[in-house]
């Protein structure tokens, strides 16, 4: 059966005889002259592993040595995989996950008894001792954890999660709807960081009554604490609870939320301004002082900067509003009718030896009538009731840091030595 193709088909495209660019840049084959291979237009590419060859021209296979004239045996265009060394981004992102896993692990779990400690020294006025250094603090976290078990000092960890995530969505709502912005550029006006801190204050306001609710959690003895009729969500519950002001009664005490608006809103604020600064500043020294260029491709130069300005940011605003924060604490407290823990360290001589447990009947009147009263019955060292216990906490967090980048630094050792 005769073949209905063109003799001018030449596979890719179709151009008559007749046709005068036919040849004009193409010319025709001819067995006396030498064979002339057109490059992508006559002769299709050169695929490996097919049939597209030139005369004298194998397909290279995995075990041909590089040669470097792109001739048999090259891999030009497509690499020999090499499954025993882990390729350099994917160890990257390895690493930095890792690192920001143990840092995020450190900071919301590890740390949680820490933080409920010192929340209980905070708001504990009948307290002797003031847990000012971390050895006091650890000690007495440690009697509390062997009288009432492990889950004394892990307890309304969830409730902060909760109010982590309020506090994130009431953000991005807030600057969604308003024209304050989320995101500082590196050089920004200054109503621009006005607008920006606003933002801060306003979503420490709306996050406000769930963040009561969880300081109750987190400080309220769990000797009295009810187990069959707690949950996760009573964080949430209370919250609109403490917002509507229904529910159960609570005692004539109990400021209303207005009163504690200025200081949450100042609170807020004064923490973000103070951690942003300090840690643009480290980010500037750790730059100044290196003698050579940072290595993008190396994690211990990628991460390890950002998250030692992140902890020291950190560690200088929770030191710069720790008295903001206590007159905070007790007034979100006063005449919620909680009961706490002695932070004394003193067991009671009742009839099992139960570890003795404290209300909190504190009588003020407003922001300043708190901190005009612990100034004059508690004394300068009043405002820092539990300092111990952020010490330990942050020194945790350096040292969980210190051993995530040694460990990195042996992996990535070996990774070059193998």
């Amino acid at each position: 059966m005769a073949s209905r193709r063109p003799d001018s088909f030449d596979g890719l495209g179709y151009r008559g005889r007749d046709d005068p660019l036919y040849g004009a840049r193409y010319p025709l084959r001819s067995s006396g002259a030498e064979q002339q291979h057109h490059h992508w237009v006559t002769t299709p590419p050169d695929i490996p592993g097919s049939r597209n060859l030139h005369t004298g021209e194998r397909t290279p296979l995995y075990d041909d040595p590089l040669s470097e004239s792109g001739g048999p045996g090259t891999t030009t265009g497509w690499e020999v995989p090499q499954p025993g060394v882990p390729p350099a981004e994917q160890l990257n992102r390895f690493a930095g996950f890792g690192i920001g896993l143990v840092s995020l692990f450190t900071e919301n779990v590890l740390a949680h008894p820490c933080i409920v400690f010192r929340r209980q020294c905070q708001v504990n006025y009948h307290a002797r001792c003031y847990h000012l250094t971390p050895f006091s603090a650890v000690g007495v976290m440690y009697s509390i954890t062997k009288a009432q078990g492990v889950r004394a000092l892990w307890k309304g960890m969830g409730s902060t999660f909760i109010v982590h995530g309020v506090t994130l969505g009431a953000e991005g709502i807030i600057s969604e709807f308003t024209s304050l912005p989320r995101e500082l550029p590196r050089r920004c006006s200054w109503k621009q960081l006005a607008g920006h801190l606003l933002l801060k204050g306003l979503t420490a306001v709306v996050a406000l009554p769930f963040y009561c609710a969880s300081l109750i959690e987190t400080v309220q003895s769990d000797i009295v604490r009810d187990e069959s009729s707690s949950g996760l969500l009573d964080c949430v519950r209370e919250g609109f609870t403490r917002l509507l002001g229904v529910g159960a009664p609570h005692s004539r005490r109990l400021l209303p939320l207005s009163c504690l608006l200025l200081p949450v809103a100042l609170h807020a604020i004064m923490r973000y301004a103070v951690a942003t600064s300090v840690q643009r500043v480290v980010l500037w020294f750790h730059q100044r002082s290196r003698k050579q260029q940072a290595d993008p491709s190396n994690p211990l130069d990628t991460y390890f900067p950002e998250l030692a300005a992140a902890w020291a940011g950190s560690l200088v605003a929770d030191v710069v509003v720790f008295p903001l924060e206590m007159a905070l604490h007790r007034l979100a407290l006063q005449g919620t009718r909680t009961i706490i823990d002695a932070t004394d360290g003193v067991v009671a001589a009742g009839n099992n030896g139960s570890p003795l447990v404290l209300p909190v009947n504190t009588q003020y009147d407003g922001f300043s009538d708190c901190l005009h009263s612990i100034r004059r019955k508690e004394g300068v060292a009043g405002f820092f009731r539990g300092f111990g216990a952020l010490a330990a906490q942050y020194a945790l967090h350096g040292a969980l840091l210190a051993a995530a980048r040694t460990l990195l630094r042996v992996l990535l050792l070996d990774a070059k030595a193998g």
